[in-house]
């Protein structure tokens, strides 16, 4: 496996290094990109996977995921038919394969952190940080290509070509390390990291992120049935009663618009570079008729099912997440190309809400946006690892699920909108007659599948269409992995779409490559149907 070796640590730090101020992470006499990886300590480590593991993530997959969950929609007044490959869609071994190439590199930096060699525990709370990361990531590589390597994984030029391992194993073996991590934290044991970019040295917010990406994980097996359903409801026994995070899980190494290097990844990719220039992928990236229409209320009267449950209601996040064309969120129709249904004159991009944050950027005297203010507000913009809102939707369903363990699914609910609108930054008002918040609630209250009422199946709908809009933009890949687990939030496929969405990707070209004796051969057919290839969890 050859994309996986002990040298993507120093490429990887001097990725950072050319980001954020040397002296931040190191204090030793040599040049900075060209240091010998056995100066290279947990400290300075830390952030690097944590950066760079958030920059793929907010990138490409957010692309892949905020695509085929019909959010967003290829710019095609422009680029004449964009996205073909993820409309129809073709899967194949070169098809998104920099997110398994990348957050592999990343990963292997958490690994590094873990297998230091410290008889002192020095660095106890580093790893234990390290696996809290490394656990959260290698979720995301499962979920999207079920077996791969693990446990012969990150070995460095040790072992180029590790075996596969079970996405069964993989999971069991994720959750010990959250649970050792969680262990290690609550000792006390091993010096406060100075580079945690994160929760700066919070370990009761360090747990509570760890019992909750455990939540995550056990969450997603909850169709699974055997073995693994009795293992689940164990582990699920040892969460009741634990503190789930309360808050959104950023990371911000020093991000600003001193140069592109320094850019939050997502702001560099999507919105402008530090230049004022706009990012490859503004022009491209729109918001999508699908999204339009859910946050404009309906007004346009579409008649397919899909859209009834949101007739009349107007989401009050929606001038945050997209910029409004005549007072309302303007969307293509995926597919679909300029002269047929769904393509207007004018369309919406992202909003300060997903570019900038709960700000908004400073106005000229003419009323023009300030773009120098807009660059800088979006360059700094913490990367968000996991929602508050998210949280609370995992609160809902494990209460909904299994509410002997668990409690108040209602209450997690209207607390994971109330998270999406302040992580958005919609305005809150005096009157509550006038808050867009309180309106919407109220708007939904009886709606089933978008509101908390009706059976459990409406329920569940509403909680995974809800967290579906909470995470568009930020994390949508959560909300892709939901939809394979449950069917929901039901999602329309492109015009042009000639398979349904994929259970699955394929390994890259990399792997095919460089471990062949070992990467199992997956056909384009594989990944739309149900079979020995699929994550364990979405086989039922």
């Amino acid at each position: 496996m050859k994309n996986i070796k002990l040298t993507t640590a120093v490429l990887s730090l001097t990725m950072l290094f050319a980001s954020v101020s040397c002296d931040k992470y190191l204090d030793i006499n040599e040049d900075p990109n060209n240091i010998s990886i056995d100066k290279v300590t947990p400290n300075e480590l830390l952030p690097v996977g944590i950066t760079s593991a958030y920059a793929k993530q907010s990138q490409t997959l957010n692309r892949f995921a905020s695509v085929v969950m019909n959010s967003t929609a290829g710019n095609s007044l422009v680029y004449g038919a964009p996205f073909i490959d993820d409309y129809k869609p073709n899967v194949s071994n070169t098809f998104y394969n920099d997110v398994w190439d990348n957050l592999f590199k990343a990963t292997a930096n958490f690994e590094k952190i873990i297998t230091f060699n410290d008889p002192g525990n020095q660095y106890a709370q580093h790893k234990a940080m390290a696996k809290i990361m490394k656990a959260n990531y290698i979720q995301i590589l499962t979920d999207l290509y079920g077996d791969m390597p693990y446990s012969e994984a990150f070995k460095g030029q040790d072992n180029l070509t590790p075996k596969y391992d079970k996405g069964e194993n993989i999971y069991k073996a994720s959750i010990a390390d959250i649970d050792d991590a969680i262990k290690s934290l609550e000792s006390g044991v091993g010096n406060t990291p100075s580079s945690d970019i994160v929760f700066r040295g919070d370990t009761n917010k360090w747990i509570a992120f760890g019992n909750t990406l455990k939540l995550r994980y056990l969450l997603r097996m909850s169709n699974v049935t055997g073995d693994m359903a009795a293992y689940r409801d164990q582990q699920l026994a040892k969460l009741s009663g634990a503190d789930f995070i309360d808050e959104d899980v950023l990371e911000n190494p020093g991000y600003s618009a001193a140069n592109d290097a320094q850019q939050n990844p997502f702001t560099n990719f999507f919105v402008y570079l530090s230049s004022g220039t706009r990012a490859a992928n503004y022009s491209i990236n729109v918001a999508s008729e699908h999204m339009a229409i859910v946050l404009n209320g309906n007004s346009g009267g579409d008649a397919r099912p899909v859209y009834q449950k949101f007739n009349g209601i107007v989401d009050g996040r929606s001038a945050r997440m997209f910029g409004l064309v005549g007072g309302k969120v303007s969307g293509i129709r995926q597919g679909n190309l300029p002269g047929q249904p769904g393509v207007p004159a004018a369309i919406s991009r992202f909003s300060y809400g997903i570019t900038i944050g709960k700000d908004s950027p400073k106005t000229l005297p003419t009323g023009a946006i300030d773009t120098q203010d807009y660059v800088a507000k979006a360059s700094s913009k913490s990367g968000c690892i996991m929602t508050k809102a998210e949280s609370e939707f995992l609160q809902a369903e494990a209460a909904l699920k299994y509410p002997g363990l668990f409690t108040a699914a209602d209450i997690h609910f209207a607390n994971g909108i109330k998270a999406s609108f302040g992580f958005f930054g919609v305005p809150v008002a005096t009157k509550p007659e006038e808050d867009l918040l309180t309106i919407y609630l109220a708007a939904i209250g009886s709606k089933p599948g978008l509101g908390w009422t009706g059976t459990d199946t409406n329920k569940l709908e509403a909680i995974m269409t809800q967290k579906w809009i909470a995470l568009t933009g930020v994390n949508p890949e959560q909300s892709f992995f939901d939809y394979t687990r449950t069917g929901f939030p039901v999602t329309p496929l492109a015009t042009i779409a000639s398979n349904p969405k994929p259970n699955r990707l394929i390994y890259p070209l990399s792997e095919y490559i460089g471990n062949a004796s070992n990467v199992p051969s997956i056909s384009n057919a594989d990944v739309f149907s149900k079979n020995q290839y699929t994550p364990f969890w979405a086989r039922n």
